[in-house]
């Protein structure tokens, strides 16, 4: 089984989200896609199968599958736009979250994902004594956004992993207002055994909304601040967001798990 290891969000290598990603002719078990995971030890490993005209896609991080994932799907379409299916245009995926379609973009990626339905909730303690600085406001979907008074805040946090598997939500998004960029955030997953994520599609499907509506655009230039940074060109367009992005390959290796 090949495995491929593409930096997503990024045109330089060691850059943006590192993600894995196998293309299977057939399933695999659940178990062995896991065990494969947390080999890899990467945020994210990407599991796809031609299914008709669509591909079925899958993610899952060390610690269990999940229902949305931005940079291992921009790693699966860089994949087969560059090794599998070069005269494609679109890719089209169906997954925990609904069909997911990724075009061309010149050189880069454009993915089409459901935004996160999510609402605003109080500002605890809690959150203050994790991230370290007190949030100006927060709001939850699938993952806890709290919203920091500036950019620095976010780039100089360094938030307590332990306790944060204490708050509600399944990631923790930091954000605030960028200089260079509409907004800079980070990411962390302690509860799926992943402390940070270094760029988080999925996570910008919950950011991205509350940043249009406080700046009164739809277009957002996105940058996460990790120690590997990365740039998402983003667009909300009613209950969806686009996210757009490079990537760049950095591995191909051959895996002996015996199938």
């Amino acid at each position: 089984m090949k495995c491929y290891v593409v930096d997503a969000f990024t045109k330089e290598m060691f850059k943006g989200n590192p993600a894995a990603v196998c293309v299977l002719d057939s399933w695999i078990s659940d178990e062995l896609m896991q065990r494969i995971a947390m080999e890899n030890n990467l945020s994210e490993t990407a599991f796809t199968v031609k299914e008709g005209d669509a591909y079925r896609l899958r993610w899952f991080t060390p610690g269990g599958e999940i229902d949305l994932c931005g940079h291992a799907t921009l790693a699966t379409a860089y994949v087969l736009a560059h090794f599998v299916a070069p005269e494609e245009q679109v890719f089209r995926f169906q997954t925990m979250s609904g069909e997911l379609v990724v075009s061309r973009d010149g050189e880069r990626l454009s993915m089409d994902f459901p935004a996160y339905e999510i609402k605003e909730i109080p500002v605890t303690d809690a959150m203050t004594a994790v991230i370290g600085a007190r949030p100006v406001a927060a709001y939850m979907g699938r993952d806890l956004v709290c919203i920091l008074p500036a950019e620095d805040d976010v780039r100089q946090a360094k938030p307590d992993m332990e306790a944060m598997k204490s708050l509600d939500g399944l990631l923790l998004h930091i954000t605030a207002q960028g200089t260079d960029y509409d907004c800079v955030s980070r990411s962390f997953a302690p509860k799926l055994n992943v402390a940070e994520d270094p760029v988080c599609g999925s996570g910008h499907c919950h950011i991205v909304p509350i940043w249009a509506k406080a700046l009164g655009k739809d277009h957002i230039k996105a940058y996460q601040a990790s120690k590997r940074g990365g740039e998402l060109y983003c667009k909300l367009d009613g209950s969806r967001v686009t996210l757009a992005g490079y990537a760049c390959l950095y591995s191909i290796a051959e895996l002996h798990v015996g199938i």
